[in-house]
């Protein structure tokens, strides 16, 4: 079982920047391919970034890519979604999500709230 932990969500300014953290737990961190999505009011769930085990590649939804950044720290069990230029439709709640290759089940946290003032 993999236990998934976000923070770093608030409320900002549309122009700004947040950076979210994931902390995992419960299974050797350098095994999980992790990913962010989000999903905002009244909308289906997308995906925002994802990195593979080592962090060598990365991989974004073609709307946020050169805005946002994913990276992770095997050392500290933690996955980052630096989010600069933040927009109104950004508002979200973005949740992380963790898989191992080769296992069926993937996990997920319990989300942050984003949300961007105009």
């Amino acid at each position: 079982q993999v236990e998934l932990v976000e923070s770093g969500g608030g409320l900002v300014q549309a122009g700004g920047s947040l950076r979210l953290s994931c902390a995992a737990s419960g299974r050797t961190f350098s095994y999980l391919n992790m990913k962010w999505f989000r999903q905002a009011p009244g909308k289906e769930r997308e995906f925002v970034a994802a990195i593979t085990r080592s962090g060598a590649v990365t991989n974004y939804a073609a709307s946020l890519k050169g805005r946002f950044t994913i990276s992770r720290d095997n050392a500290k069990n933690t996955v980052y979604l630096e989010m600069n230029g933040l927009k109104p439709e950004d508002t979200a709640v973005y949740y992380c999500n963790a898989d191992e290759p080769g296992v069926v089940q993937s996990y997920w946290g319990q989300g942050t709230q984003v949300t961007v003032s105009s």
